[in-house]
């Protein structure tokens, strides 16, 4: 058995560049980060970041296009293609993650398509009456991943 598959979440470095195939569908090629926090063994903060290269067929392509922007975040889910070339007689590779499924994350703008009135409503969500939920802070830093 084999597997092929990448799962990212993280922020478009770049808006979307959409293109016509010759055979008349779109493609789009956009660039991810991803961030990995932790913390080393004298405790100390650590940070690093990936980038990524993704490449998007077909309906998928014209939506990520028109909804994603620089900065965005958004989930990858594909699989990983490598291509080859010579240039300049040295031989380069690129790592691709082609897309089977990209899903929008929240808009840092906090833009919804709801009508103006619904955010005029307060944040606070309606508790069920009868649970009495326990009130409880979460430190970030207590995060383990």
């Amino acid at each position: 058995m084999y597997l092929n598959k990448a799962i990212i979440i993280g922020n478009l470095t770049r808006d979307p560049e959409l293109k016509a195939l010759p055979s008349g569908g779109q493609v789009v090629n956009m660039g991810v980060a991803t961030n990995r926090v932790w913390k080393d063994k004298e405790g100390n903060k650590q940070e690093s970041v990936e980038f990524h290269n993704i490449v998007v067929f077909g309906r998928q392509a014209e939506t990520s296009a028109q909804y994603l922007k620089k900065g965005s975040s958004v989930l990858v889910e594909g699989r990983l293609q490598t291509q080859s070339w010579e240039a300049d007689g040295v031989k380069k590779y690129r790592t691709e993650i082609i897309a089977d499924r990209v899903q929008f994350g929240p808009r840092k703008d906090g833009g919804t398509s709801a009508p103006a009135q619904a955010s005029a409503q307060s944040d606070e969500t309606p508790k069920p009456e009868g649970i009495d939920y326990p009130a409880e802070e979460i430190n970030p830093e207590d995060i383990p991943f």
